[in-house]
């Protein structure tokens, strides 16, 4: 049965093009582009009903990569002028200076944690794809093995050793959805449609992806092997942050041809019948 979603608590202000981290009731949003500010050190937390302030990014940006939980937080790469390869890491109260990416980008996937992070693909010099892997240890990024395909604006969720990543633009958009054994990429079911510039968030084997380019609503749940359809969006819009499970989602922000504070919850239960447990990490590019 395919999980719904519910409208809760707005960002404080309109935002696209951001980092998250944590979970559903737990959430940490990064970074991005806010309206009337621009590109932003804005870093905001969730407890599952409201927002408030955290700590601010030494290095403000967007379209950079980000995860980890909420007091333990890993945020990489993004735009601010140019692309960026400064690494932060988050306590819970304050941000401090991590190991920088190898090679500056922006509109990656990005998966893990602060200790074990994944950053694929995105974009290099201005706009163009690139097929990096990096993998970073708690302080420093090693290479990892290649995507197969260069491409921003993609999605990713799961673990260093256990990665997935969907969609992104080649110099046009493609539906290619790749998993990660933490030394190189395989090919698995493809995205039912073209996709970039969505959010996605759970496992390997349990993840939930939604939203994307042309203003989309669509939800899609995997299983490691298929597809399946899940409950729409309420508001359609790309250049989203997404945490959480498969189960218990976070949607943050994003655009709709106008820059949105919007936020909703996913949960297989319905609005207002609860989540569950839910404990593993999610992001989205």
């Amino acid at each position: 049965m395919p999980g719904v979603w519910c409208s809760s608590s707005s960002l404080a202000s309109a935002a696209k093009s951001m980092a998250a981290a944590g979970t559903q009731t737990v959430g940490l949003c990064i970074g991005g582009y806010y309206n009337g500010v621009g590109v932003s050190a804005t870093c905001r937390e969730y407890n599952g009903t409201s927002w408030s302030a955290g700590g601010t990014l030494a290095t403000a940006r967007e379209t950079l990569g980000g995860c980890g939980t909420q007091t333990v937080g890993l945020c990489f790469g993004g735009y601010a002028g140019g692309d960026k390869a400064n690494t932060e890491e988050y306590d819970g109260t304050s941000w401090s200076a991590g190991g920088d990416l190898s090679t500056a980008r922006q509109s990656m996937a990005s998966a893990g944690t602060q200790t074990a992070g994944l950053s694929a693909g995105g974009s290099t010099g201005g706009g163009t794809p690139s097929s990096v892997t990096e993998e970073y240890d708690g302080s420093s990024w090693s290479a990892g093995g290649a995507l197969s395909t260069a491409r921003l604006g993609v999605a990713g969720c799961g673990t260093q050793t256990a990665g997935l990543c969907s969609g992104g633009y080649t110099g046009s958009t493609v539906k290619t959805v790749q998993e990660y054994d933490g030394s190189s990429w395989s090919s698995v079911s493809d995205y039912p449609v073209v996709i970039q510039a969505h959010a996605g968030c759970g496992t390997q084997t349990d993840g939930l992806f939604f939203g994307g380019n042309s203003y989309t609503d669509l939800t899609e749940e995997y299983d490691g092997t298929s597809w399946t359809c899940g409950g729409n969006l309420v508001t359609a819009r790309s250049l989203l942050g997404g945490c959480g499970t498969r189960n218990a989602g976070l949607s943050i922000g994003g655009y709709t041809g106008s820059i949105i504070a919007n936020c909703e919850e996913y949960s297989e239960w319905g609005c207002g019948l609860g989540t569950g447990s839910a404990n593993m990490l999610g992001v989205g590019m």
